[in-house]
């Protein structure tokens, strides 16, 4: 490999702050739950009235008493400064 003659960089590294958000302009949270005894699960909503209703329901057809439940969310990184 060969120096450039001109003696210039050819790369350089930034270091740099970053922060991480909630971004709210894609849409609410999706929460959901999952069945953790025969993994059948709800259907995702804005909020957590319609997973419960669906766990307690689903509860009282099959006996089954444990549930997952997830959030769905997203972050969005913004750099804040460059050192």
């Amino acid at each position: 490999m060969s120096v450039p003659e001109s003696g210039s960089v050819k790369s350089r590294m930034r270091f740099a702050q970053w922060l991480l958000t909630t971004e709210t302009a894609s849409g609410p949270p999706i929460h959901a739950a999952e069945c953790a005894e025969c993994d059948e699960t709800s259907a995702g909503a804005d909020n957590w009235e319609g997973p419960q209703v669906w766990c307690l329901q689903h509860a009282g057809r099959t006996g089954h008493t444990l549930f997952r439940v997830t959030v769905t969310g997203y972050f969005r990184a913004s750099m804040q400064e460059v050192l």
